[in-house]
């Protein structure tokens, strides 16, 4: 009899935090790190919002509270989410999660059996794919093709759709690769899952970096389609937004009140409910108009971040980056690398256990990290089914810019390195 179930033995992890212990090991022998590998903005909490939540703490709002999310954050949703998409919702479709992640999983025990088959984009954020296979489901990789920056068309989506198809993932503004959908775009997608699909096939449109924007790009979503809104949930929270990723609020909009119910069920058996202090400064972070001036603050940084990183990349040899149009990543095909450094012959040589963990990336991501100090992200990281000889690097740009010059000359350094990655290979140390 093992001691560990056959389903929770099968799902993966996110390997952005899995960095995090090289760091610190990195940062106690006395090294500066420059961090490109987590997705949280280095802004502080926007002070109206923390003054809210203080003012609620005084206030003793801190017992058991609505699981499905306190009406006035539900209410504040609903209205903003309905006049921003052109809807109309009730704030009973709302529900409030513990971040952007549960909601993800619980998706994925809801809507499918096992058997059934989930679309997600690859790349795409990690979780959508690791809980997959611990609920049975048969993972269906959306490739990403970078030379229609990194989207997808109807026809891409359509090949993939057979009669076991019941959830469809879609992200826009991306992570990893900051791509961001046209209205064109969604339409085409649209029509494809209305010919397609079945009435009870479900969109799960993460919208999370709705508001980091850049050179004038506007967000869209596919539930403002026409015949979408009741396939469509739409995902996002206040993480991203307004640099609060430790305060836990996520929410879902739902096609319909009784499935909004059936996910506060799963909340009451899963979270009880969600801090009440922390929601009601999500309710004013949504409804203060101080807000709009603290992200376009946040928006202006992140774009000469981007453009700083991206010019500097595109200077590298090997190195091709795309500008991307939303989030606070870069994602640049570091092929060119692979090739010039011989990752790609010492990767063939790897014994087949050692290959199973790592990739070319990979141990170019580790020899960035080991050798140079500074911590990225490798396409592994974000979908892994599929993706061999597919060779790119995700940086965050949610860090300072002296860092990011820093971080910039040391990798300039490192792709020219070709000594320095042999003697990195030979020692046989941090493949993974």
């Amino acid at each position: 009899m093992k001691l560990i179930s056959e389903r929770t033995a099968r799902i993966n992890t996110e390997n952005a935090f899995k960095v995090g212990p090289y760091i610190a090991a990195l940062e106690e022998a006395g090294n500066k790190v420059v961090k490109c590998n987590l997705g949280e903005p280095d802004f502080p909490l926007p002070v109206h919002i923390r003054d809210e939540v203080k003012r609620q703490l005084d206030l003793d709002n801190v017992h058991y509270t609505n699981p499905q999310g306190v009406p006035s954050l539900r209410k504040a949703v609903a209205k903003y989410i309905g006049a921003n998409r052109g809807l109309e919702y009730s704030p009973e479709q709302v529900v409030v999660f513990p971040g952007g992640k549960p909601p993800i999983g619980l998706c994925q025990q809801t809507y499918t059996n096992p058997g059934d088959e989930i679309i997600y984009p690859s790349p795409g954020f990690p979780i959508y794919e690791s809980f997959i296979r611990y609920v049975g489901a048969v993972p269906v990789p959306l490739h990403l093709r970078e030379e229609i920056g990194f989207s997808f068309t109807g026809a891409d989506l359509e090949k993939l759709i057979t009669p076991k198809t019941k959830l469809i993932y879609m992200n826009f503004p991306s992570n990893p690769t900051g791509g961001v959908a046209t209205r064109e775009q969604l339409e085409e997608i649209a029509d494809v899952i209305l010919r397609k699909c079945d009435e009870n096939v479900r969109i799960y449109s993460d919208e999370i970096y709705e508001h980091i924007l850049f050179d004038g790009a506007r967000h869209h979503s596919i539930a403002a389609i026409p015949g979408m809104k009741d396939k469509t949930l739409i995902a996002t929270g206040a993480s991203k937004s307004y640099s609060w990723t430790g305060g836990r609020i996520g929410w879902v909009v739902f096609p319909s009140v009784e499935e909004a119910k059936l996910f506060t069920n799963l909340n009451i058996n899963y979270f009880s409910c969600i801090p009440p202090y922390n929601q009601e400064g999500a309710r004013l972070a949504i409804e203060a108009p101080e807000s709009v001036g603290t992200i376009a603050t946040m928006n202006e940084a992140f774009q000469r971040r981007r453009d700083f990183v991206v010019e500097a990349l595109n200077a590298m040899p090997g190195v091709s980056c795309q500008v991307p149009s939303g989030a606070f990543y870069v994602f640049p095909n570091i092929a060119g690398v692979i090739e010039n450094l011989g990752i790609d012959r010492a990767f063939a040589g790897l014994p087949a256990e050692i290959k199973a963990t790592t990739s070319p990336s990979t141990l170019f991501q580790m020899f960035l990290l080991w050798q140079y100090c500074v911590a990225t992200m490798d396409r592994k990281s974000f979908g892994q089914i599929g993706t061999e000889n597919m060779h790119f690097l995700r940086l965050s740009i949610a860090t300072g810019m002296d860092d990011l010059k820093l971080g910039m000359e040391r990798m300039a350094e490192a792709v020219n390195d070709k000594e320095g990655f042999a003697r990195f290979f030979e020692a046989g140390e941090h493949f993974a």
